[in-house]
């Protein structure tokens, strides 16, 4: 279970994130980035963001602490931005928070140096979940005292949006032609033999356990949340035994092309 925690006062928007993002204080004297699941595609997206953030810190790539945030609509009452107000007022309830990472800045392809293995560790973890928002034009990276933190999974998984066509959907090899990493010569085999095994069936239940009951319930064709957990865990098992196989991208220098390194 993912540590709960109330949030006392929403500080600013952080209008860079798509799903309008918000900084907020909790009880707990933290600061955190706060996703809603008043947001996007509301719940499931927080949902993404756990599997994927939990099954990385288990797999040893770093990612900001996650907690669930407990929010009062009350909180919005004063924002002047109606837009921020909307989405505050309907998200009340259990959102998620992302430790906010103090001094931490966005990854640049072109001004940074990643070695082959964490490039192959993180271009293999973002296959396995499939991945779509890690691109030279949107990192999704932050460097913080010379360590590469990974950030923003909402975009992952995106079979949970179908589950009938789930397996298929799965099976497709993953594009790391725009990948951020692409440049860096990512040791995607070196990290396949390193990581795949891992990737167990008592890992992924022990991931898909942190998932809130709250964001499962209700999904159609399933009896309940853990029937639903299971569904999560399936495809990033059968993913993680061959899916080094089926990355298409990273295999020569045309990458340099896409990523516009070298202009």
């Amino acid at each position: 279970m993912l540590k709960e925690v109330i949030a006392t006062r929403y500080i600013t928007p952080l209008r860079e994130g798509g799903s309008l993002p918000g900084l907020v204080e909790a009880d707990d004297l933290g600061t955190y980035v706060m996703k809603f699941t008043g947001a996007g595609q509301g719940r499931k997206t927080l949902v993404a963001e756990v599997v994927c953030g939990e099954l990385a810190r288990r797999l040893g790539l770093r990612v900001p602490a996650l907690v669930t945030v407990d929010l009062d609509p009350v909180l919005g009452l004063g924002e002047p931005d109606q837009e921020v107000q909307g989405l505050l007022k309907g998200s009340g309830g259990l959102n998620l928070g992302m430790d906010f990472l103090s001094r931490a800045i966005g990854f640049d392809p072109l001004a940074f140096t990643v070695g082959p293995a964490e490039a192959g560790r993180i271009v293999w973890f973002d296959a396995l979940v499939n991945n779509v928002d890690r691109s030279w034009r949107n990192p999704n990276l932050l460097m913080r005292q010379g360590e590469l933190w990974l950030i923003d999974h909402g975009a992952t998984m995106i079979w949970q949006h179908n589950w009938p066509g789930a397996e298929a959907s799965a099976a497709r090899p993953y594009d790391a032609r725009d990948h951020a990493l692409a440049p860096f010569g990512p040791d995607v085999a070196g990290a396949a033999a390193e990581l795949a095994p891992l990737v167990t069936e008592e890992l992924l239940a022990e991931v898909t356990a942190a998932i809130p009951d709250a964001w499962l319930t209700g999904e159609p064709g399933f009896a309940g949340p853990d029937e639903l957990r299971r569904a999560y865990a399936r495809p990033l098992l059968a993913r993680a035994a061959d899916i080094h196989e089926r990355i298409r991208g990273v295999e020569s220098g045309e990458n340099n092309e896409s990523t516009g390194r070298g202009e």
